[in-house]
């Protein structure tokens, strides 16, 4: 039976209640991000958000673009652990992707749906602190300098509460500075993270391709629609979180223990997934909680 539009609206109010003059920190990846009709349905949905009285931040990474830009500039993208090593050059058409390109389609994409964007990066107030990040040693692998890789190390708010209390909508690319004013970098999981903890969020959103954390890994429908952040490390000796997923929970994971209230793996691809998981009974995705 179809819900009569009334019912949807009523359904959400205590919602709206609840959340109104919150703080949101929503990750945005790549992979959703190539897809021009998922990436209008997010900016939609974060823009609704801010006219309902919450107020979004949007952090995102770029990845797969960063890789095809370097190819175009015949380089070849190498990875340790996961993370990019970055020579000065990398670090440059990193910056080009995610400052240029990116995190502008993103601050348009905000305009063209009735909202204020605000595009920043670390550099930006000095707000996002790094420092490198230590020489990887992998197990039997000479140790590799990573380069202009950085860890987070300090978040000053102020600048994002000017911007999100101003009615803005930030749009962070994950690059930060140091003191010397060098560039780094950083994982855009971790720096979403980092952000939501500073910025004391009710919620972390990670938007991404899958339908959240499956107890069968093989099985798209044995979504876990929630559980604990104490249960992270056995959910992954037990195999059920594993690969891709383990560094997307373990950003949840930490983000909760560090004061978020609830954090949420959700699928980016599913038409108007945020309004679906926050304003609605039912919700979608896994929520992880802090007990």
């Amino acid at each position: 039976m179809t819900m009569k539009r009334e019912q949807v609206l009523i359904e959400a109010l205590p919602y709206i209640r609840e959340f109104y003059d919150s703080i949101m920190v929503f990750k945005i990846g790549g992979s959703i991000m190539s897809d021009t009709e998922v990436l209008e349905d997010f900016v939609q949905d974060v823009v609704l958000l801010r006219y309902i009285g919450i107020h979004p931040i949007i952090v995102h990474g770029g990845g797969p673009e960063i890789s095809q830009a370097m190819e175009r500039f015949g380089k070849k993208a190498e990875f340790v652990g996961g993370l990019r090593v970055t020579d000065r050059e990398t670090l440059a058409i990193a910056r080009m992707v995610l400052l240029g390109n990116i995190n502008a389609e993103l601050v348009n994409l905000i305009g063209k749906y009735g909202g204020k964007g605000i595009g920043l990066s670390g550099q930006d107030g000095m707000f996002l602190k790094a420092k490198k990040k230590a020489v990887q040693r992998a197990e039997g692998e000479d140790p590799v300098d990573l380069g202009f890789v950085g860890d987070v190390e300090k978040v000053d708010p102020e600048i994002l509460m000017i911007m999100a209390g101003k009615g803005y909508i930030p749009v962070i690319s994950p690059i930060a500075t140091d003191d010397q004013g060098n560039n780094f970098n950083v994982n855009a999981d971790t720096v979403a993270g980092a952000v939501a903890i500073a910025m004391r969020a009710k919620k972390f959103f990670s938007i991404t391709d899958v339908e959240g954390v499956r107890m069968n890994p093989d099985d798209p429908a044995s979504v876990i629609s929630k559980f604990p952040a104490s249960d992270f490390s056995r959910l992954v000796a037990e195999g059920i979180i594993k690969g891709g997923m383990i560094p997307k929970v373990e950003a949840c994971v930490s983000v909760v223990q560090g004061g978020v209230e609830k954090a949420h793996i959700i699928d980016g691809r599913k038409h108007h997934a945020i309004l679906l998981e926050l304003l609605t009974t039912e919700g979608i995705g896994t929520m992880i909680s802090r007990n």
